[in-house]
């Protein structure tokens, strides 16, 4: 029985020996391999980043180098262990097994299938503002598999790409400028008309440096109710949305403010500005 135990034992040894040169040979090619690919993606990224405004694209095209050439460092050295129908059978892949790992891996793939969609359409940019449903905050990475974005109380929320690929999602800093209102309700006294308040209210509005004078961005005035003594005007104006939630927020705030004040001063009496 011992003279057994050792013969399997000796087996083993002479076998772990035959392995170990084989094996000592791969780690030094996954180790070359994983060498190459942090150099090569960082170098690419580099590049890319010089050489493109699209700083999503190049962060995603990066990723996907290097995990590419980490996988070829995997395949070479199962290839040089004598694991080359392994490697086959991972890159090939047959029959019911096949079908099994790709049922179980689908929304794996879906999802970056879905995020090399993203990268090259490009629906967003890095510190864009977006919503999908009813989430919203500012995008902060797009990777192999998910899209982070932060939220405007601090959280980070890890979006899967399928899900921003499919659902609607709404840009608010692409174009640069975002459309806001407010409603202010004057009483005009013995005015019979808005016209003077309304050519107040525009050039104090556009005298802030946070509003787009240009056309197709103009400032301008609707007339929303008007009696006898009184009129509710609605002041729609474009602001830079770089900074979306609380530029606008601010402005917003402050223009409420500035236009109450200031017709105050000119002897109006403003019952009401949201």
């Amino acid at each position: 029985m011992l003279d057994e135990l050792n013969g399997v034992l000796r087996d083993y040894w002479h076998q772990f020996l035959h392995l170990l040169p084989k094996f000592l040979i791969a780690l030094i090619v996954l180790a070359i391999g994983v060498a190459i690919a942090n150099h090569v993606s960082q170098l690419l990224g580099t590049r890319l980043r010089k050489r493109s405004h699209d700083a999503l694209l190049a962060d995603f095209l990066t990723n996907f180098t290097r995990w590419a050439l980490l996988l070829t460092g995997v395949l070479l050295a199962m290839h040089v262990l004598g694991l080359s129908g392994v490697a086959s059978g991972l890159l090939a892949g047959a029959g019911l097994s096949a079908f099994i790992v790709g049922f179980a891996l689908k929304d794996i793939a879906e999802n970056f299938l879905a995020g090399v969609v993203l990268a090259f359409n490009r629906p967003f940019r890095i510190h864009d503002t977006v919503q999908v449903k009813d989430l919203m905050g500012e995008v902060e990475a797009l990777n192999l598999r998910t899209t982070l974005i932060k939220t405007f109380d601090g959280k980070h929320i890890f979006l899967p790409n399928a899900l921003v690929l499919r659902e609607p999602l709404t840009n608010y800093t692409r174009d640069g400028f975002i459309r806001q209102d407010f409603l202010i309700s004057v009483d005009m006294g013995t005015e019979t008309s808005s016209d003077r308040i309304e050519e107040k209210l525009l050039q104090y509005v556009s005298s802030h440096k946070g509003v787009e004078t240009k056309d197709p961005h103009s400032p301008y005035i609707i007339v929303e109710k008007m009696t006898s003594t009184s009129a509710d005007l609605r002041v729609f104006l474009w602001a830079y949305s770089e900074e979306y939630r609380r530029g606008t927020l601010e402005l917003k705030s402050a223009l409420l403010k500035g236009s109450k004040a200031m017709l105050v001063a000119d002897g109006y009496a403003v019952s009401g500005a949201n």
